[in-house]
């Protein structure tokens, strides 16, 4: 037998999400799960080369049942595609506990940025933060993740608001070990204090920034947050461009606190993603519906400004491809809880567990264009999973707890302990 081959035996039931792969994450039932009773599944080289029920495996496979080394038996227990957290601002410095409390007493967001807190109240604590201490930080965090299963972790720079401090926050998502990273450039995440305009920023990132992080592959994606009294739609235009030009994959953060044109924008631009989305409307659900950009729906971000919840259910009905995240970040969402998220997505948004599972796998591998890689526990793919202790219906049910056993990436037991 090739010693790259393993198989994973004796699972009680696998959630494949083959269905919702093969419908590209759109209009996801109970039906598109997947779901193989008494499975078993084949690796080689961290890549899955059989999926099925155990008394089906090929004779040519058998074998690999005698050798301990390249059989993992799982003792009935459930099986689901590794996690997928498409956004995160998981690298800062600092806290904004403060502001909690002052948008309990009536402060609104825009009021506590514009008397300094906000985004540049933790650009501050992160600039003056060292590259070691950053990872540090940040490598607390990603383990928080992981223990919920999470194999795929979105990390957006933004709390550097300098070339060179974004750059050290990128580098220290490139230094963040056990999921595997997605880094995305957020350098216009607000225009610093120092800046001669938001025009004058937006050309020194396309000239200085762009280049080095491509030529260092620092990030694969870049993002804008278009808002009022942050970039408007013509700056998010030519920005997004120039960062297409260059081969970066795009997403805007897009709707949160007014209609300010960002999902419009980024169905115009083809990009992976729009996220956040609480102000549109039926036109912009139509749009977003008809386009293959991914819906990125952070609820937990919601809770914490005390507002409205996006239309998901209008958006998944329209037929658009919806992903769930956390927004993990000081000041909104100062949440890591998968299962909060979940579970607000269906109380709040009235996505059905189906819809959500789908939300926290292939739609966010659509998310973050590696619909190709994971998502899904299919032939072909990446095979990255969570073993679950109990049932599949467990899962975003219970905030504070996701029941998971062991993580395993690329066929491979990451401790999460």
């Amino acid at each position: 037998m090739k010693p790259t081959l393993h198989l994973f035996d004796e699972i009680g039931t696998v959630c494949t999400m083959q269905g919702a792969a093969e419908k590209k994450g759109r209009r996801v039932t109970k039906a598109d799960l997947g779901l193989i009773h008494d499975g078993a599944m084949v690796t080689d080289e961290g890549r899955l080369i059989w999926i099925g029920k155990a008394a089906e495996l090929p004779n040519e496979l058998k074998p690999l049942r005698d050798h301990s080394k390249m059989c993992t038996r799982l003792k009935g227990r459930a099986v689901i595609p590794g996690l997928i957290e498409c956004h995160t601002h998981l690298i800062y410095a600092g806290n904004r506990t403060t502001e909690f409390e002052r948008r309990l007493q009536g402060e609104s967001y825009q009021s506590i940025a514009a008397s300094g807190g906000g985004i540049l109240a933790t650009v501050l604590a992160t600039r003056a933060a060292n590259l070691d201490e950053l990872i540090e930080m940040g490598q607390v965090r990603a383990n928080r993740f992981l223990r919920q299963g999470v194999t795929t972790l979105e990390i957006k720079s933004g709390y550097g608001l300098t070339v060179d401090s974004e750059l050290k926050i990128l580098r220290a998502a490139g230094n963040i070990k056990g999921p595997r990273i997605v880094r995305t450039f957020l350098g216009a995440h607000a225009i610093p204090k120092e800046a001669l305009s938001a025009d004058h920023y937006l050309d020194q990132l396309i000239l200085e920034a762009f280049p080095m992080i491509k030529n260092e592959g620092l990030a694969e994606r870049v993002d804008i947050f278009i808002e009022r009294g942050y970039f408007s739609v013509d700056q998010g235009r030519r920005y997004l461009r120039a960062a297409r030009d260059l081969g970066f994959q795009l997403a805007v953060h897009a709707d949160q606190l007014t209609s300010s044109g960002g999902a419009a924008l980024a169905v115009e631009l083809k990009a992976h993603s729009a996220e956040h989305l609480l102000q549109i409307d039926d036109q912009e659900i139509n749009l977003l519906a008809a386009s293959d950009v991914t819906c990125v729906l952070l609820p937990t971000s919601d809770l914490y400004m005390d507002c409205q919840f996006p239309p998901a259910r209008s958006l998944l009905d329209a037929g658009a491809r919806v992903a769930v995240a956390t927004d993990m970040n000081p000041g909104t969402s100062p949440s890591q809880d998968l299962a909060l998220s979940g579970l607000l997505a269906r109380l709040k948004m009235q996505m059905s567990w189906p819809e959500v599972m789908a939300a926290y796998t292939v739609g966010a591998a659509h998310a973050l264009g590696l619909e190709r890689e994971i998502g899904s526990l299919t032939v072909g793919r990446v095979c990255d999973f969570c073993v679950i202790d109990g049932h599949l219906e467990e899962l975003f049910l219970e905030a504070g707890r996701m029941p998971i056993r062991s993580v395993y990436r690329s066929g491979v037991e990451i401790p999460i302990s």
